[in-house]
């Protein structure tokens, strides 16, 4: 008998999995000679160099082993005394996992507690790996949109609350949004929170662009307002306002209670998050604020640059983000935002991402980073002005 047909396929939740169309797109320009990027989610700016210095120590100190599967505890209570003194919380060594990344604190929280068919209830536009780390572990997600409303994205409190109905089992929220730059006030986050404490609901939080918010140090965080026995699970990155995309660094707060399991669950997945990285993990956290608040300007000036341009053209629609560092902006007569987002990096030789990769609600429309130096952003206009036009 041939072996293809006595091979078993691959699982039915491996196979319903969708391939990220940022990621297609940027995958075909990567192929491609003189493309501005601006489709990830990335600054055009380096690591700190105290950064860089602290994980060559750590190397040239012989870190080279094993850690302890939740994070060593240097990089742990760093990571309490960090966001203790930003949010005003209490957290304590036993609610900190420290992740290989913040897309694995995701995945995590995924494993952690959700089972086949599980209603989970999550925002769109929405980066795609958020709702689909949900969807591999194969639950039933049920989105609620964020939507135009007197010059500002907002999200129908009302509704949402609706659909987070007594048999839904987690909601899933990024703010401040990618791609809208939405992010949720503190009142909204206390009506889901006292909500979802009456139905026993997890609330999972993206906190990865808190401290890239355009309206003080740092966006409203459900940190400040909830207790170490809600069911909340924050998860966050060095990746943005750190500048270590490729470091791969991140961690989870949760109940103390789930500590020994999400180190069971790093086991099973990583092992343990690399020593050295951690290492320059805490110098990013104890030296580096300053670097923050520079990074900062760099993109308040990149949207200046980014408005000025967009305003230009007739056919362009955008509301000014309050967080993160994307302009998501809706081009009259798009109806297929991925074939544009090819069209343009053939044509215009920049790189954007399609607005249909973050679900429904962002057909129409195109996703820029502006988290670039100035001549970048100068440069892309000019080359996108004969499409935009």
């Amino acid at each position: 008998m041939s072996n293809n047909l006595i091979r078993k396929p691959i699982s039915r939740r491996a196979h319903a999995l969708e391939a990220s169309l940022i990621r297609e797109v940027a995958e075909v320009g990567m192929t491609m000679d003189d493309v501005v990027p601006l489709w990830f989610g990335e600054g055009a700016w380096p690591t700190s160099p105290q950064i860089v210095e602290a994980a060559i120590a750590s190397l040239q100190a012989g870190r080279h082993n094993y850690q302890p599967n939740n994070g060593t505890v240097g990089l742990r209570d760093a990571i309490c005394s960090y966001s203790n003194n930003l949010y005003g919380c209490e957290l304590t060594r036993s609610q900190v996992t420290v992740t290989p990344s913040g897309m694995q604190g995701l995945m995590l929280a995924a494993e952690m507690l959700v089972t086949p068919e599980d209603r989970v209830v999550a925002i769109e536009p929405s980066w795609p790996n958020i709702i689909g780390a949900f969807k591999a572990m194969g639950a039933d997600v049920v989105t609620q949109n964020l939507r135009p409303v007197d010059g500002r994205w907002a999200l129908d409190l009302d509704a949402l609350i609706d659909a987070l109905t007594p048999d839904t089992t987690v909601f899933v929220v990024n703010s401040p949004n990618n791609p809208t730059g939405w992010t949720m006030s503190t009142q909204e986050q206390k009506t889901v929170l006292d909500h979802c404490r009456k139905h026993g609901i997890w609330i999972v939080s993206d906190d990865v662009y808190t401290r890239l918010y355009r309206h003080g140090t740092a966006a409203p965080s459900f940190l400040s307002i909830a207790t170490a026995e809600d069911r909340l699970l924050s998860v966050n990155s060095f990746s943005k306002c750190w500048s270590m995309t490729g470091w791969r660094l991140g961690w989870v707060v949760a109940p103390p209670e789930l500590e020994a399991k999400f180190g069971q669950l790093t086991e099973f997945n990583t092992s343990c998050t690399t020593s050295f990285v951690q290492d320059a993990g805490i110098v990013a956290l104890q030296k580096c604020e300053g670097e923050i608040a520079e990074l900062n300007t760099k993109i308040r000036r990149g949207f200046e640059i980014t408005s000025y341009h967009l305003k230009r053209f007739s056919r362009v629609n955008f509301i000014e983000p309050d967080g993160a560092f994307y302009c998501f902006f809706q081009v009259d007569g798009l109806d297929n935002s991925y074939d544009a987002a090819l069209q343009i990096m053939r044509e215009a030789k920049v790189g954007l991402a399609p607005g249909i990769a973050f679900g429904g609600p962002g057909e129409g429309y195109l996703r820029l980073c502006y988290a670039q130096p100035e001549e970048v952003l100068h440069q892309a206009f000019d080359q996108l002005s004969t499409y935009l036009s």
